[in-house]
Parts: C-alpha cells; structure tokens; sequence
C-alpha cells in the first residue's frame, strides 16, 4: 500500500484554480486501476491518495498531478505492508 500525501506550497485559491484538472486526474487514475480514495486533510493544507501498485510507478505517476506540474503543491509517499487489513481492502495486500 502506498499513500501520496500532498503538501500545498502555494495559496488555496491558487490550488483551487487547479482543482478541477487534479479531480479529473484523480478519477483517470481510479479508472486506470491505481487510485482507491483520496481526500483533502482538514485543515485543507493538502491532501491524501491510497494507491496500490509499484512504489517506482506510483512514483512517476504522481509527479503527472496537475497540483505538481503547477507548482501549487509537492507530494511524499508512504509505502507500508499492512499487518491488518479489514475485509473489503484487500486490495492493499496484506
């Protein structure tokens, strides 16, 4: 399992105005099989994505964020092997 946790760098309204572009990133990488859920943190100072897959991949995948590419945002990943997963996240390994 690999979490992308986003830092903003930039002004909300400035990632905002990117919003609508990282959202639809978001769904295509859903459809692509590699996204499981994501979310803004509270207070909106970022955000946070579960991916499954090769750590180099999902690497690579997320420098293509338009939050990245637009300078509004930089992004850690987490990778972790779950010593637990409840049933239905199986996708996670485990």
């Amino acid at each position: 399992m690999i979490i992308i946790s986003s830092t903003y760098t930039a002004p909300l309204d400035q990632v905002d105005a990117i919003r609508p572009a990282h959202i639809e990133w978001l769904k295509e990488q859903h459809a692509a099989g590699h996204f499981h859920g994501w979310g803004r943190k509270t207070p909106p100072t970022g955000g946070v994505i579960l991916a499954a897959g090769d750590r180099a991949a999902i690497e690579a995948l997320a420098q293509t964020d338009p939050y990245i590419l637009g300078g509004v945002a930089r992004a850690e990943l987490i990778e972790f092997n779950p010593a637990f997963l409840a049933p239905g996240l199986e996708i996670f390994g485990g």
